[in-house]
This record gives structure tokens, sequence and C-alpha cells, in this order.
């Protein structure tokens, strides 16, 4: 037999297994109810996912960072090619039966291609800002990042899925920020869309324009950039009421409650106050593992997937959120160092890249349960049931040990 020695970043490893086990176990706990749900087994199915899961990791990791940047193209590609199709012939399933976002062969979800997208787009960005080397310092030069980010977004909104769109968006600007732009080019693009969200407000968005003005006169980037923001603001500004009028009534409805949950308490409401009550009756220990009330009684919508969280603070308590914010936290820090320390600019783009994408999820999922950000659908990394979900997950996590092998000056390693 072949003796090799091979290089692995025993605490990244350790941390995303540790909260892989903590979500198969949270899971079996979601299962645990007095009323029939269908959900007592799933734990095994998540177990199988996550086998899968590190199986693909260890795959991915033997590959080397020239080989990833060679192939990134081609895997941008498939993406976009397998995404248009789902326009097609994709699906609905679980909470988004009135998207398009699921393969099937006949009758059988066979996976839901957006969440490995997440991934070829992390690629693909940090091949086009590694590639020349330079750093956009100009609005107009956001143009090719824009357009990698761009193309896949717009067909995941297609289907709709806006929950996978914010991840898009979010490590877009997490990337840009990471390859050396100027945070005040940062605010200045992404000021349409805030004027967009804020415009339902007056006030709010009279205030928000007059410090986009401040910041444009302070910046002073080229006048046709000048121009171009100061109008796209305003253009969004008036838009804002046509694009409401646009969106589904399930989509207004998210939007509302997040504003005032009680404003629908039996329909759309009932997610958010069902999720605070769980959470916050939780204490400082929680209620024991498995005895979560509000989860026993199937007051919880989701509570396998997009409302795991919850589950974790009624039986856990404050403490037990703590604990596994903190392993987040843990694990985050680890793939910052993992990009801070590497030589190789696409690498640390790559490694930054799948850490913004872990650190959106956590963000987002965790804010839609406690009530300070809307409701979008989106999974808890390594927690939330899906098997495609884990699959990204442990993807990100094999290419990040390959990356922290190749970037360090000296790895632990073991015989095989």
């Amino acid at each position: 037999m072949v003796r090799r020695n091979i290089a692995v970043d025993y605490p990244l490893a350790l941390l995303a297994l540790g909260l892989s086990l903590a979500g198969v176990a949270t899971v079996y706990s979601a299962g645990q109810t007095d009323v029939s749900t269908g959900l007592v087994n799933l734990w095994r199915t998540q177990a199988l996912y996550l086998a899968l899961g590190l199986g693909a990791a260890w795959i991915v990791s033997r590959v080397t960072v020239r080989m990833l940047d060679y192939l990134t193209p081609a895997i941008y590609g498939t993406t976009i090619a397998v995404l248009t199709l789902l326009l097609f012939v994709g699906r609905g399933a679980g909470t988004g039966q009135h998207t398009k976002s699921w393969i099937y062969i006949g009758d059988v979800s066979i996976g839901q291609p957006s969440e490995l997208a997440k991934i070829a787009v992390v690629l693909m960005l940090a091949k086009v800002l590694s590639v020349r080397g330079e750093t956009p310092s100009t609005l107009k030069e956001f143009w090719r990042p824009a357009l990698v980010v761009g193309a896949p977004w717009l067909l995941i909104m297609l289907q709709p899925d806006l929950g996978t769109g914010l991840v898009f968006i979010g490590v877009f600007f997490a990337m840009l920020f990471w390859a050396g732009t100027d945070w005040r080019l940062l605010v200045l693009a992404a000021s349409p869309v805030v004027s967009l969200v804020l415009a339902f407000s007056t006030g709010l968005w009279g205030a928000w324009f007059l410090l986009m003005l401040a910041l444009v006169l302070w910046v002073k980037p080229f006048i046709l950039e000048s121009i171009a923001v100061v109008a796209a603001n305003l253009v969004m500004g008036v838009v804002a009421p046509i694009v409401w009028s646009r969106l589904s009534a399930y989509q207004q409805r998210r939007l509302l409650v997040f504003l005032d949950p009680s404003s629908d308490p039996l329909m759309g409401g009932w997610h958010v106050m069902q999720s605070q009550v769980a959470i916050g009756s939780g204490g400082w220990l929680g209620k024991g593992f498995t005895a979560g009330s509000q989860k026993r009684l199937g007051y919880l919508p989701e509570q396998q997937t997009d409302f795991i969280f919850p589950v974790v603070g009624e039986e856990l308590g404050f403490l037990g959120v703590v604990l596994v914010l903190g392993l987040f936290a843990w694990l985050m820090m680890r793939c910052i160092r993992v990009a801070g320390r590497s030589k190789n600019p696409f690498a640390s783009l790559v490694a930054f890249g799948l850490v913004s994408m872990i650190f959106v999820h956590v963000l987002i999922n965790v804010g839609m349960t406690i009530g300070v950000m809307p409701i979008t659908g989106i999974p808890l990394p390594f927690f939330s049931f899906g098997g495609s979900f884990m699959l990204a997950c442990w993807l990100a996590m094999g290419l990040m040990i390959r990356l922290s092998v190749e970037g360090r000056g000296r790895a632990d390693t073991f015989v095989i």
C-alpha cells in the first residue's frame, strides 16, 4: 500500500464537522413531536447527506488551486446552462412550491442547482478579479464582476428565489471589498438598491438621498458616473411603487409582516411570532434536548429547514445559541485567516468569497427567525435539512481545506 502524507487543516475540518453533527442532532430533535409531522426519520436522510458531503469535500480537497483556476470557466458555464434549463423544466419543492428551483427525475427531486451555483459564482468572480491584478477603482470598472454575478442572479430571480439572490449580492460586495475596492465606491454602487428599499418611506428615502449626495461630493467620481448614480437613485425612488405592485401577494405579505408581524398573525406573521416565542421561551439553559414545546406541538413552521434555529434556541437556551453562533464565528475567522495568508490572489479571493457566502446565510437565517430581517426562505449552514445545501457547504469546506493547505508554510499531516 502506498503511504502518503496528506495535509489537513484540522481545526477547520473539526469545526465544520462539529456544526454538521449538531445539525443532524437538531434535525432529529425537530422530528420529535407530539403531533404527526412526517419529520421523525429525516435525521437519517440528513446523516446520509452529511456522508455524501464529506465524500465530496475529500474529492475537491485533492484538486490543486492551479487546476481549480483552470476549471473555473467550465464550471461557471455549466452552471449558467443548468440555471437556464431550470426555467423550462424546474419545479417547486418544500417551502418553494411556487418556484422553478428543483430538478426532478420523474417525481423524485434530485437537487437544487442554485445552491451549487453560489460556489461557481465565487470561483468565477475570484478569477475575474485576480486575472488582471488590478482592483476596480471606478464604477465603470465594475462591469466585469457585475456581469459575472448578474447573469446567474437574473436567472435565479426568474425562478424566483429571493434568498439565493441576496446571497449573490452579499458575495459580490464582500469579494470586491477583499479585492481592495474603496468602500465608498461600494456604497455608491449599492445606493440604487438601498433607494429602492427605502422609497417606501418618503422621510427615510429623503435622508438617504441627501447622504448619498454628500458621498458623491466626497468621493468625486467621474462626472458621468456621478450623474448616473444620482439618476439611478431618483429612478429607484419613482419606480418603487411600480415594483411593489408587481410583487406577488406572498412577497408583499412577507415585507409587511417584517415591518409588523402582528398585522397578519395567522398567516405571514405566524412564522416570525412562533419563532420568537420559541427562542424567547428557552431562557438561559433551554427546555432540554427534544423537549421544546413549540416544536413538539408543531407550532414552528418548517422547523427542520428554514426555522431550525428556533429549535436550538428553545431547547438549548441562550447559552446554546451563544455556543452555536460562537462555533460559526470561529469557523468564519479560521476561513478569513486562510484568505489572509494566501499568496495567490485567486485562492485568497475564493476563500473570502466562500466565507462571505456562509456569513450571509447565517446572518439572514438567524435575522429572519428573530424578526430583524424579512423571511426569505434561506437555510442555516450545516443545520438545515437538505441535500443540495449540505453538499454545497461541504464542497466549500473541501475547497477551503485545500486553500488552507496550499496557503500556509507548514501543515499538520496524517498518513494513510
